[in-house]
């Protein structure tokens, strides 16, 4: 046998070797995997104990934190008296809400049995992010149902919710009736007064209760207390709302009592139902607040409450979901219960199904509880299929950063921007020119930009025609036709007469002829003066220049005044009038900002640009503002009150302007709308929307992808 071994060592050897390692496989199998595999080796992560009817489950994540692939989640069912549960039926889904244009994705883990009441679930995910798992158990021992939240990349799970027990399936089919309600009220200022008062101090609690705290809550229920008892005192009449009020006054007695949270947030639900109670009694009470529902709180005996704020902060719940709950009405005095609904109602008609707030890819044909999460399922109506009205959860709206906005009515001001060009008044310039032709002998107005003053002599000029008349004048005198002695003139003194009419026509100054008379003899080169005070902004001429009549030879600007003309566009000029204030900015001088007024709108178009021009006056003492340079300007044009909206809450769908209105409950439902002004950031509304409406003004593009999706109608 020795020797058979030996001379077939080679063929035996490595038959041995792979049946060893089969062995080994077989034995070793998980470790093998998970080597092979990348992933953990076992062990998982802490440990989550849920206790659901008669079952206990203990569940562990591995690897934690969970990653996006090759994932386990490791399962221990156990009845009450904590012995393993074997032979049961563990399901285990894992599903993502849908958002926006991206649908619910879903699917199930495999499920491997190990012994001792302990089961594996294998599982990879689509994407990273936040998850919902869900765990159902079957079992002869009972049946259990529980909800964890799961993140990628996040330590453990986070519990949202269970239930289960023998009768747990029968259970679910009932809810829970709603609130009674109060008999119509208008209560008196005192009650009313002492009513807002326990109001403010309630939501400082919820505040607290939200934040899982209990600081500084006991002289706020207090307070709660004393301003309940003191309405009771002050409403007349209404024995059942005296006794109401009583129940809330002792709640709140407790609530100020309380030493720990569970019993902080128990006594708060009492509270809780007599508030929500009251506004529904009184639309006083009810104005500027909102009542939530939160299935996950039935545990503290009411689990509805009442906030002036729209954003969901579960006073129950606290930091470990925030945003569990939907809107719900207060109980009207004459309204049919909710809980007797029938499926066709006059404003909702017939229910095409029935839907999750917080997981609105559920879609049941019948009312119910979410399979996701457990919350009651609400109607969805055939009219808003069709209509294209959606359902957005708090939390959802939060992950895709929906903001809602108010329609308004407000004061309206209309700010027309455009560019201007400063230019010279044209009421303040003044030319140079002469009616006798000559040469220039000395220039004194020697270069453009020259300040001059008015009667300041710009330069001198010969000019025969001139000096001929000078001479003639200088004859006349000393021949004696011309009288200088003031006595009787001689019957031929029209010669001097026509003379000086001939130096006027020429605009020869008068000191000229005054010197000719008196001192008797001519002026060769003859001073010719400014006809104005400003600067000289045009220049012709040099010394020893020709001159001939009526040639423009200096041309003089006073820039004391100033106009900027500024282009609009056609549908802005109807809004422009005289008088109206402009205000002008410069790019040299940005810190100042100067003040005008529109003087004339001038009544014609530029063929080219097709834009009007607006006239606007500015004194301008500093020269501060110089021609020709590019000014930014401004009018404001009060439209008076109108109603608006953010123009981000517009969308535009061709020739039409879509918004989305909150319906309330999670419900948005587009509509279309007719716009007018745009003024900055606003629009005005011209028609289908009304004061006081709530429409989303962020976000509005993934709200109307998942619309255009569910919409039957040509709404898109």
């Amino acid at each position: 046998m020795i020797g058979f071994l030996r001379r077939h060592r080679e063929r035996i050897l490595p038959v041995v070797v792979f049946a060893m390692l089969g062995v080994l496989a077989v034995v070793f199998r998980h470790p093998l995997y998970a080597w092979f595999e990348g992933s953990s080796l076992g062990g998982g992560g802490e440990t989550t104990t849920t206790a659901v009817g008669d079952l206990r489950l203990g569940l562990s994540l591995d690897p934690d934190p969970p990653r996006q692939n090759k994932n386990a989640l490791h399962v221990l069912v156990q009845d009450a008296t904590s012995e393993p549960v074997t032979g049961a039926q563990v399901t285990v889904q894992y599903s993502m809400a849908a958002m926006g244009s991206m649908p619910e994705m879903k699917g199930k883990a495999d499920i491997e049995e190990q012994g001792d009441g302990r089961y594996l679930a294998a599982f990879s995910l689509p994407m990273k992010g936040s998850w919902t798992i869900g765990v159902d158990v079957k079992s002869s021992a009972g049946d259990a149902s529980a909800r964890y939240n799961l993140t990628v990349g996040s330590q453990g799970l986070t519990p949202l919710g269970s239930g289960g027990g023998k009768g747990s399936a029968q259970a679910k089919k009932g809810k829970k009736s709603a609130l009674p309600p109060l008999p119509e009220q208008k209560f008196n200022g005192p009650t009313l007064a002492s009513l807002r008062t326990a109001y403010a101090a309630y939501e400082e609690v919820r505040v607290r209760l939200a934040q899982d705290t209990l600081d500084n809550l006991k002289p706020r229920a207090q307070r709660i207390a004393e301003s309940l008892r003191a309405a009771a005192a002050a409403v007349k009449g209404a024995p059942e709302v005296k006794q109401e009020l009583g129940k809330g006054a002792d709640a709140a007695t407790r609530l100020a009592e309380a030493k720990d949270l569970d019993a902080a947030r128990g006594a708060f639900g009492e509270v809780s139902r007599t508030l929500v109670r009251l506004a529904g009694a009184d639309d006083q009470l009810a104005k500027g607040q909102h009542v939530f529902e939160c299935p996950m709180a039935k545990g503290f005996g009411f689990n509805e409450w009442v906030q002036p704020s729209a954003t969901l902060s579960n006073p129950y719940m606290g930091k470990k979901m925030p945003t569990c709950g939907s809107e719900v009405s207060p109980p009207k005095p004459g309204a049919e219960p909710a809980e007797s609904k029938s499926e066709e109602t006059a404003d909702s008609g017939k229910v095409a199904y029935y839907t999750c707030p917080m997981h609105p890819s559920v879609h049941q044909p019948s009312p119910g509880q979410c399979p996701i999460c457990g919350m009651t399922l609400t109607p969805v109506s055939e009219q808003e299929v069709k209509e294209g009205v959606i359902q957005v959860d708090e939390k959802r709206r939060q992950l895709i950063g929906v903001r809602i906005g108010v329609v308004e009515k407000k004061d309206l001001v209309r700010r027309i921007r455009t560019v201007g060009s400063i230019a010279y008044d044209q009421t303040r310039l003044a030319d140079v020119s002469l009616e006798f032709k000559g040469w220039i002998r000395t220039l004194y107005a020697d270069s453009i930009g020259k300040k001059v003053k008015r009667g300041h002599t710009l330069f001198t000029i010969y000019s025969p025609e001139v000096y001929a008349a000078e001479q003639e004048l200088l004859t006349a005198q000393q021949s004696g036709i011309v009288s200088l002695d003031g006595g009787i003139p001689d019957p031929r003194d029209f010669m001097e007469k026509a003379i000086r009419q001939r130096f006027r026509l020429w605009d020869v100054p008068t000191s000229v002829v005054d010197h000719v008379i008196k001192k008797r003899e001519t002026i060769r080169y003859i001073p010719i003066v400014s006809p104005a005070t400003g600067y000289i902004v045009e220049k012709n001429v040099v010394e020893g220049s020709s001159v001939k009549p009526g040639q423009r030879l200096f041309r003089i600007a006073n820039l004391d005044k100033v106009w900027i003309e500024a282009e609009l566009y056609e549908n802005e000029l109807p809004l422009v009038k005289q008088g109206q204030e402009a205000q002008i900015t410069l790019a040299y001088v940005t810190d100042r900002k100067f003040k005008g007024k529109v003087t004339f709108v001038y009544p014609y178009l530029d063929n080219g640009t097709r834009t009007g021009r607006v006239r606007i006056e500015m004194p301008n003492r500093g020269v501060e503002l110089k021609p020709d340079m590019y000014a930014n300007v401004a009018i404001d044009i009060d439209l008076g009150q109108k109603l608006v909206i953010p123009d981000s809450a517009v969308i535009y769908a061709g020739p039409r302007r879509i918004v989305f209105v909150d319906l309330g409950g999670g419900k948005l439902k587009p509509r279309e709308i007719k716009v007018g002004v745009h003024s900055d950031d606003m629009y005005e509304v011209l028609g289908g929307l009304h004061a006081g409406q709530r429409v989303v003004t962020s976000g509005n593009f993934l709200i109307g992808a998942e619309s255009r999706l569910k919409s039957a109608t040509g709404q898109w």
